[in-house]
């Protein structure tokens, strides 16, 4: 069951990935890969919100599978980060392919803390 749970909530994830990619292929000119900057970084927030809800509820393991591996696996696009980043530096736009790197990477973990954060303060409201 475990892969059923993973197998379907990745192709939920990989879905909302390439419908938040190609509103940024639609609507941007920018060359810095801007859709992949936003799933990355909303994929940490959300991520660090629900782990920081893990710590006030218990949740089943299948949710966990479900959502952590399945979803959210399917929806962050590391993958495609990397490779957008190597094509960069490869046609020696540096400038740009150092700027993806360090805003993804410090994006993406300001937004873990904000989530898990932001989890926190929301069920303070309810002790």
């Amino acid at each position: 069951m475990r892969y059923l749970y993973i197998a379907v909530g990745g192709a939920l994830g990989s879905c909302a990935r390439y419908f938040v990619s190609s509103l940024d292929y639609k609507f941007s000119n920018a060359m810095l890969p801007f859709g992949t900057l936003v799933v990355n970084t909303t994929g940490s927030f959300i991520i660090g919100l629900l782990w920081g809800m893990l710590d006030r509820f218990s949740m089943p393991q299948s949710f966990r599978w479900f959502v952590f591996v399945g979803i959210l696996g399917g929806y962050t696009t590391f993958s495609t980060f990397t490779l957008e980043s190597f094509n960069l530096f490869r046609d020696r736009e540096y400038g740009i392919a150092l700027m993806n790197v360090i805003l993804s990477n410090i994006l993406g973990i300001g937004f873990v803390f904000a989530g898990y954060y932001l989890s926190q303060l929301m069920f303070k409201a309810f002790d």
